[in-house]
């Protein structure tokens, strides 16, 4: 398995097979890898010749510094789990701050044209930006024809596909369904930070987005919001931050439903001091 930790380095090896004209998917993470990222490598190589996997907490799209800090650096750990996925076939990316933003640790701003102030948007300042800022300079470097991403941060992927349309970027952009542990709760590298007690009560997340769904069909959307409120009401562990349902393609809030439109259900929660997100397809 390559690594490279240098830009110049991984340009050049890049350059190396797009000579050879073999297909490159890119799937940029934060480390702390777990079985959900493993899925979204496996469909890469699954598409593609050589799968790019980029190792990197970025800085910009954090809005508070102790959860930068916090959040599990476990580099040897990436490697030895992607070894089990492939020796031959993936790149590892894993670049230093500098490396990236060569001295100059800031943020693009971008118009998303209004992605960025719903849900995530409104609890986390700058946030996109960031995103933005750190997923097109990995487009500029690693020139991947496809690009993974998972459905669990549902809105990153609208504001990504976004970029990509604005920007004239080109690469395909491809969704990945969310990759659960078997109580239900997405999974996610803060699920290891869980303290026992709230490990047993975080499934509670899914069962509720899963009855959510269920009372959709046939309540209106206000009613199916009010109802999730009630629940998290009366839970004695879990804070609700909010829970929204909204249209796919503008991440509005939905007011009056319409068979015209598909919807999702996205929902963020604290378990204790650990944030954790989820949605839901709901039609």
């Amino acid at each position: 398995m390559e690594f490279y930790s240098d830009k110049q380095q991984i340009t050049t090896a890049i350059g190396v097979l797009k000579t050879k004209r073999l297909t490159l998917g890119l799937v940029p993470t934060m480390g702390a890898l777990h079985e959900g990222h493993l899925q979204l490598v496996k469909k890469a190589l699954d598409n593609n010749d050589k799968v790019v996997v980029s190792i990197f907490v970025n800085p910009t799209q954090f809005d508070n510094h102790e959860d930068l800090e916090k959040y599990p650096r476990t580099l040897k750990n990436d490697l030895d789990l992607l070894k089990t996925v492939s020796k031959e076939d993936i790149i590892v990316y894993a670049p230093t701050v500098d490396d990236i933003y060569e001295g100059k640790t800031v943020s693009q701003s971008f118009d998303f044209e209004g992605l960025e102030f719903e849900m995530e948007g409104k609890f986390r300042d700058g946030h996109f930006d960031g995103v933005g800022t750190v997923v097109k300079r990995f487009f500029d470097i690693v020139k991947p024809h496809n690009a993974y991403f998972g459905e669990k941060d549902f809105q990153q992927l609208q504001i990504i596909k976004k970029l990509v349309e604005k920007a004239r970027i080109p690469v395909n952009v491809v969704g990945c369904k969310i990759h659960r542990e078997a109580s239900g709760l997405a999974m996610s590298s803060r699920n290891t930070r869980l303290k026992p007690a709230y490990k047993k009560v975080v499934p509670f997340i899914y069962e509720t987005l899963t009855t959510a769904k269920k009372h959709f069909g046939t309540n209106s959307a206000n009613k199916v919001l009010k109802w999730v409120e009630n629940q998290f009401t009366k839970h004695d562990l879990l804070e609700l931050e909010y829970f929204i349902i909204a249209d796919v393609k503008t991440l509005k809030p939905v007011k009056r439903k319409s068979n015209k439109k598909s919807y999702r259900a996205f929902i963020a929660v604290y378990a204790d001091d650990i944030r954790l997100i989820d949605n839901i397809a709901l039609n």
